[in-house]
């Protein structure tokens, strides 16, 4: 065998390593889909931990109305959204499929059922500001319902795309069992 600086060894010209061994490519997959969904996880733990953050100012009145308004409804059945998150960070050491599929649907339910209710409840500020520019909510300064709406439409990027890795590993995860029953 040659070293890296050394010369090449005796007998072949450097094209015989198509008889190597190669990882599978399901386990590739699998590797780079767990690395991206951690990624939106963690986009997600922070847009989570700043609604907290905002809702606890809000009732707790640390500042005054002017600066933080009242959380939406919306708002509330949204905290149930780390719950997904949590499963499919729990799916993947073992590559536990029954987690992944429960945080898929719950996800679901708890992310992307409020969404759409927040993008419903919100509708009317939105339309009342764009129309008049009258807002009665405000967030620092700025309109309550503009910022919460880029918030929202973030928060349906991240969790659109969580649930279409999750779907693929769901996938890659399926071909590898398969192939351990053929065998």
């Amino acid at each position: 065998m040659a070293s890296r600086a050394g010369p090449r060894a005796a007998g072949t010209d450097g094209s015989d390593f198509q008889h190597r061994e190669r990882v599978a490519m399901h386990y590739q997959m699998s590797v780079t889909l767990k690395y991206e969904i951690k990624k939106l996880i963690y986009v997600h733990l922070v847009i989570w931990l700043l609604l907290v953050a905002k809702m606890s100012v809000g009732h707790l009145r640390l500042l005054s109305h002017d600066q933080v308004a009242m959380p939406y409804q919306w708002e509330y059945p949204y905290l149930l959204s780390i719950v997904p998150s949590l499963l499919g960070l729990l799916s993947f050491p073992r590559n536990n499929i029954s987690y992944l599929v429960l945080s898929m649907i719950s996800m679901g339910l708890f992310s992307i059922a409020p969404l759409i209710y927040g993008s419903m409840e919100m509708f009317p500020a939105a339309q009342q500001l764009y129309r008049h520019g009258k807002t009665y909510r405000f967030l620092f300064g700025f309109s309550a319902v503009s910022v919460m709406y880029l918030v929202l439409v973030l928060a349906v990027q991240v969790h659109a795309w969580q649930l279409y890795y999750s779907k693929k590993l769901l996938d890659s995860w399926f071909t590898s069992t398969q192939e351990k029953k053929r065998k």
